[in-house]
């Protein structure tokens, strides 16, 4: 039995924990908190809770998506962005969980991943229909980029 964890990083990124033996689907959002900095509401994803989550489900795999920073996004942003990419490898290296990386055009072309947002979506319940909830609300961008991700290493 093989349990994949895809990760779309990020504080509106997710956590798919893909069971290739079962077809079992399990879809997390990043765990974020509001926290103060300076004098801004921020929202940081908590390291704790975020290994808490993958230790719990004992994955055997991790694929991270490589992503870098997009046109036009400030340097505080790329910064944040950054350190949540730095804490799910951190986690996944703490935990002994053998990291494999994929870059958004790779597995978007391997899985026929369709234009904007939406299109995940619609693509993450074409793949997983039984799981098709988990993808209905467009703030649920992350969890069907994660579970496409995870269909990607289960086929690839």
């Amino acid at each position: 039995m093989a349990v994949i964890l895809a990760i779309d990083p990020g504080a509106s990124g997710a956590l798919a924990f893909f069971n290739s033996a079962t077809g079992m689907l399990d879809v997390e959002d990043m765990p974020t908190l509001e926290v103060k900095r300076g004098n801004k509401m921020k929202r940081e994803i908590s390291p704790q809770m975020l290994a808490g989550i993958i230790a719990s489900r004992k994955p055997d795999r991790a694929i991270i998506e490589l992503v870098g920073a997009m046109p036009g996004q400030g340097v505080t942003s790329m910064f944040a962005f950054g350190k949540s990419y730095g804490l799910c490898i951190g986690i996944c290296s703490g935990l002994q969980i053998p990291i494999e990386h994929v870059t958004p055009q790779k597995w978007k072309k391997a899985v026929g991943a369709r234009e904007g947002k939406d299109g995940n979506r619609m693509r993450a319940a074409e793949c997983f229909p039984a799981y098709a909830h988990l993808f209905r609300r467009v703030k649920d961008d992350g969890r069907a980029d994660a579970a496409l991700i995870a269909f990607w290493a289960a086929t690839n």
